[in-house]
């Protein structure tokens, strides 16, 4: 079973805030497929199996919790979601994969009882589907490539979660139109501690790292989004550019303090990332976690109807199910890249307004493609 050619993610070196990472829902699917096709195409029942991950660099070894047979043409595998140190709603349930062969030469993908089904747009996946997001689907894909000698062989991949559905209720999965039960997700495959306090000590280790004793710009970032663009559009190195998960206001205050005890300032600092996220600094969030916060399509509703957009757009923005669903309702409208500036600009006017030891803030929203919305 070994991944010759990939390197092993090993879950048991600690993050760099000393917490332990844990694997995404996805990958238990992932693994879940694979322990199943084991079984249905070569008759073993493994007791973990290596996945690869989504970088096609590393690969993640995952205990199997069960594996057996439904009737003679079906096998179901059981995979325990350990989420590290990271609190989530997910963590400890069981997410099992139903695997069978199909005469359609597909993969196809099915929700099984738990896993919910997209109901509204705006979504990583198209009304109709299983809430199965992009990155695990490539990730199951290459499990049954690795596996399946028969390219034109089709599967059906049928994921599920033990009492998915009550875990659902505990997310935002019904607001968003996702019904049924939980959303089978994950950009990496695995999940990073992010949403601690000690992270969020951490952070301010990582700020004064990326300011040195003699940076003139820097970029907080709140997720991925946005990472390219520091690297090859603003050409900074990694260590200037702050993963800072939810903690924008923790993070802002981290830089004020080291910039006032250097006694010295910074010419500009970059906020980067998605308006779901950075918008919500609008509405005076600063902990912008969904546990602790709404969600932001009433902001981008309010800033539009504040630039005199029609009535009838701005109700449609308000009540979009996500960020991303606005940001493509918006898609056709030809003063869009504005609205999105003037939304930039007010964000990075309360930025500066408690850092003041910057000279300037820059904010760049991106969507979930990583595509600019405002300036470039």
């Amino acid at each position: 079973m070994a991944q010759t050619r990939l390197k092993e993610f090993d879950l048991k070196v600690l993050a760099p805030n000393g917490l332990r990472r844990g694997r995404t829902t996805g990958s238990c699917a992932t693994a879940a497929v694979k322990a199943a096709l084991y079984l249905l195409l070569h008759g073993e029942r493994p007791t973990q199996v290596q996945i690869t991950l989504s970088d096609d660099v590393h690969y993640l070894t995952v205990p199997i919790q069960d594996i057996h047979w439904l009737g003679s043409k079906t096998v179901r595998a059981e995979v325990f979601k350990d989420g590290g140190d990271d609190p989530d709603n997910t963590h400890g349930a069981t997410i099992f994969a139903e695997v069978q062969r199909n005469d359609k030469g597909q993969l196809r993908f099915f929700a099984g009882k738990g896993v919910g089904t997209a109901t509204q747009p705006g979504l990583r996946v198209a009304v109709g589907e299983p809430a199965i997001n992009p990155t695990p689907r490539k990730m199951m894909r290459q499990a049954v490539a690795e596996l399946s000698t028969n390219k034109d062989q089709g599967f059906d991949l049928t994921i599920g979660c033990i009492n998915g559905e009550a875990i659902a209720k505990k997310t935002f999965n019904p607001r968003l139109g996702i019904v049924g039960g939980i959303s089978i997700l994950g950009t990496s495959g695995i999940v990073e501690p992010l949403s601690l306090a000690s992270w969020i000590a951490s952070i301010e280790v990582y700020v004064r790292v990326a300011l040195g004793d003699k940076e003139t710009q820097i970029a907080l970032l709140p997720g991925k989004i946005g990472r390219t663009y520091a690297k090859e559009i603003l050409g900074l190195p990694v260590q200037q550019s702050v993963q800072i998960a939810n903690f924008l206001g923790d993070a802002l205050d981290f830089l004020q303090q080291a910039l006032a005890e250097q006694q010295r300032h910074l010419d500009i600092l970059w906020l980067l990332g998605h308006p779901g996220k950075l918008a919500k600094v609008l509405d005076g969030i600063w902990d912008t976690h969904s546990s602790r916060s709404d969600m932001a399509m009433s902001v981008v509703a309010r800033v539009a109807a504040e630039r005199g957009f029609n009535r009838l757009l701005v109700q449609e923005l308000e009540q979009s199910n996500t960020v991303e669903a606005a940001i493509e309702r918006l898609n056709s409208e030809p003063d869009s890249q504005a609205l999105w500036l003037d939304i930039e600009q007010r964000i990075a006017a309360l930025v500066h307004a408690r850092v003041p030891a910057v000279k300037r803030v820059e904010v760049r929203l991106f969507n979930l493609q990583g595509e600019s919305l405002g300036a470039d």
